[in-house]
């Protein structure tokens, strides 16, 4: 009897943008060019502003948490609107020298 064939594991896909899992980071972190987004999932009620703004970058996932799809797809300014317009600030937006741009201070 043969066994099921086993994907290699560099052939393994991260899935932490769709599928968090049990005992998961509850923030999805991910690089957009020289920005670092982060998405705390505690914190995202499901408005779906981000989503609105920029349906190309964000959509829902199982539990109705905004989850990133393809940020890089979107251009520089409307995805900081994306994030920007999030009403319970679940959404923070990072430049390369660390300095935070959203939310607005």
């Amino acid at each position: 009897m043969s066994e099921p064939a086993k994907a290699a594991s560099s052939d393994a896909v991260p899935v932490l943008e769709t599928d968090p899992g049990p005992g998961a980071d509850p923030e999805i972190t991910r690089r957009v060019g020289d920005l670092t987004v982060t998405i705390d999932r505690l914190l995202c009620v499901g408005f779906g502003d981000c989503i609105d703004e920029a349906p190309e970058a964000f959509e829902f996932d199982d539990e109705g948490v905004a989850i990133l799809t393809s940020p890089d797809d979107v251009e520089r300014g409307r995805l900081l609107k994306a994030c920007e317009i999030c009403p319970v600030d679940a959404i923070t937006v990072t430049d390369a020298d660390g300095h935070r741009l959203v939310p607005g201070t």
